[in-house]
């Protein structure tokens, strides 16, 4: 199935993750449907890395939100389908895209976020936590190459993260989609691409002259469409 209702957050690179600048995380607060959301990192990728889960916590207080995490290697929750509905955003982390994808399918996690997602919860991601969301992406996840593989279809087409910030992610896109990937988009670090019900609604970023691009095979070759983002944050002039 693709194209589920509800909005969705897919971040090229960037965020707690990456930068010192809240700018990105600030700004997937600000779409939650409460003023002091719940907000669940989702560490799967990553192994349920510890350090990865304090980051998170480091940057989101419980000022602003109210923040918890979910690990499925040390799993606590007995309801996922429940838990994850009563999140606002639930923020996916990156890794091993191939690995968060096999775990979350052998305990029902997909099936619990799209119900999140249609109950109107936030999804969000970086790098793993943006292709999965797709149909289609390329990942590093089977070695050094990038490869592609098949996304949980919540957004149609396809996706790249780290855009601008990995040398092989660009030409290994464009091969993979002249080769019969769907045409998607991507996305440099410090871009957010923020979709409404299948559909893209804005583009964000918290870095000067970083882009989105659409990405399609024309007459056997690449059309890459530059698309332009707002800039947000502290630096906005």
């Amino acid at each position: 199935m693709v194209s589920a209702r509800g909005q969705i957050v897919a971040l090229g690179g960037g965020g707690f993750s990456m930068e010192v600048n809240p700018a990105l995380d600030d700004f997937i607060l600000g779409l939650a449907r409460s003023p002091c959301p719940r907000i669940c990192f989702v560490p799967t990728a990553s192994g349920d890395n510890e350090n990865y889960v304090v980051r998170f916590y480091k940057r989101f207080s419980t000022a602003q939100c109210r923040p918890t995490h979910l690990e499925l290697f040390r799993r606590s929750v007995t309801d996922l389908a429940a838990f994850a509905k009563e999140q606002d955003v639930i923020f996916v982390g990156g890794g091993n895209t191939a690995n968060m994808l096999a775990v979350w399918r052998l305990h029902d996690f997909d099936g619990a976020l799209r119900g999140a997602l249609e109950s109107g919860s936030l999804l969000a991601g970086i790098s793993a936590g943006s292709i999965c969301w797709f149909e289609q992406g390329i990942t590093d996840s089977f070695g050094p190459e990038l490869n592609p593989l098949a996304g949980l279809g919540f957004l149609p087409g396809s996706n790249c993260p780290h855009y601008d910030g990995e040398p092989k992610r660009r030409p290994a896109y464009h091969a993979q989609v002249l080769a019969g990937m769907k045409a998607g988009y991507a996305a440099d670090d410090g871009v957010a691409l923020h979709f409404v019900d299948g559909s893209l609604a804005d583009v964000v970023s918290s870095r000067p002259g970083a882009s989105a691009y659409r990405v399609e095979a024309v007459g056997g070759q690449i059309v890459e469409t530059p698309i332009a983002a707002r800039r947000i944050g502290e630096a906005e002039p």
